[in-house]
């Protein structure tokens, strides 16, 4: 236990951790905090933490799962919001400057995300259990960060004016074609369609997503004007007046960058319009979590936009808006977070609690790095024309106004 309690004693600065070492020896760290709740947790062997000194996040995680850190007081979000406060981003923050070392080079190899291996990755994560994304998602299956302008919102409410605030961004008309790219399970392509009378071509890499998609579709009687393929964004052809991209860039990977807004730049009209909705860093450069790439996003890396703008500025694509929600993601995997606790007996039923607690710690982390960490989420509108929209905002905000009133 020497090296853990000296790697806590510099990390837990504010709020109280209690550990309880497999001998039942007692360590106490931290202060009481009005920011952050008191958590007790117990390791049951002596090897796990030095496990988590090589290595903090692979260790605590692989632990969570398998039962060898048990949280006593608390539980593992408020655990990992401690964790996560102490280590904030911020200038005034010593503790983040001497103890956060992005394993980048290791990170960058894992996100060469060639074809074969970007549809073996999607499938890790989205081609789990339908039921499973049912226990927790919103009506509409929607796996990315919902729109709260207030946070007193439902989930459903939430998801259902994200929906409508990218179709304002998109500047509909009717009859346009539009590439859905990472359709999910269709929910985007279908409201667009609904609401703009559009055509519809979504594209996945999840066989289940594809196939759930092609039913609600078919019971929605447009699948000849909402259709979904299985293809990677590099095998599309044909020219679209619309492009969106929905919670799908972060599987992209730096390496692929200027080949994916390069594509994205040949699929559009002369006068087309993109909507980039994409979860981002405004800490600069950075690597993805060891945990979360081995057992949640494998090839999966979160970009900061200082990362992406240069691959837009070499496929000469106007960056006509820009907008950053910064604690929308964080209410979104706090609903989440709270629906799969609630559904715990029929996730361990589904597959077993090693499962459920890897789900839990997976979303506690997302809470965390959106509350503390310089997580957050772009929309970037792009476009071939500099006038291919309005100048000011304003047909964004009446159009938001408009769709939302339809629900």
């Amino acid at each position: 236990m020497y090296l853990f309690d000296r790697l806590f004693r510099t990390l837990v600065r504010s709020g109280t951790l209690i550990v309880i070492a497999a001998d039942g020896r007692k360590l106490l760290y931290g202060e009481p905090s009005a920011e952050v709740r008191p958590v007790t947790i117990r390791f049951t062997d002596k090897a796990t933490p030095r496990r988590i000194t090589r290595n903090p996040a692979m260790g605590a995680g692989e632990a969570y799962m398998e039962g060898r850190l048990v949280v006593e007081e608390g539980d593992i979000r408020q655990f990992l919001d401690l964790i996560g406060y102490n280590m904030r981003w911020d200038a005034d923050n010593p503790v983040r400057t001497r103890l956060w070392r992005p394993k980048r080079i290791a990170a960058m190899l894992d996100t060469w995300n060639w074809q074969r291996r970007a549809k073996r990755n999607v499938a890790h994560h989205y081609d789990l259990s339908a039921g499973l994304y049912d226990l927790f998602l919103d009506a509409d299956r929607q796996y990315s960060c919902a729109f709260f302008d207030d946070p007193a919102k439902s989930l459903d409410q939430a998801q259902a004016d994200k929906k409508a605030h990218i179709a304002a961004k998109l500047a509909l008309k009717p009859g346009q074609k539009v590439l859905d790219i990472g359709c999910g399970w269709g929910g985007m392509a279908l409201y667009l369609n609904r609401v703009a009378d559009v055509d519809v071509l979504g594209i996945t890499l999840s066989e289940e997503q594809l196939k759930i998609a092609r039913q609600r579709a078919a019971a929605a009687g447009v699948a000849n004007r909402v259709r979904f393929e299985l293809l990677d964004y590099r095998q599309v052809t044909g020219i679209f007046d619309r492009i969106v991209s929905v919670g799908m860039f972060e599987h992209v990977g730096p390496p692929h960058y200027r080949t994916f807004f390069d594509t994205c730049r040949d699929l559009l009209a002369p006068d087309g319009v993109m909507l980039l909705h994409t979860i981002g860093r405004a800490d600069g450069p950075g690597a993805t979590d060891p945990w979360l790439a081995k057992y949640i996003f494998p090839g999966g890396y979160v970009p900061a936009l200082s990362q992406v703008m240069p691959a837009i500025e070499r496929a000469f694509l106007w960056v006509t808006d820009i907008e950053a929600l910064r604690l929308h993601y964080a209410y979104t995997t706090a609903a989440w977070y709270e629906r799969v606790t609630a559904h715990e007996a029929e996730i361990c039923a589904l597959y077993d609690a090693r499962f459920f607690r890897m789900w839990q710690f997976y979303l506690a982390g997302a809470i965390a790095a959106f509350r503390h960490d310089g997580h957050l989420v772009f929309q970037i509108q792009l476009a071939r024309k500099r006038d291919a929209v309005p100048i000011t905002r304003t047909y964004m905000e009446q159009e938001d106004a408009r769709l939302r009133a339809l629900d």
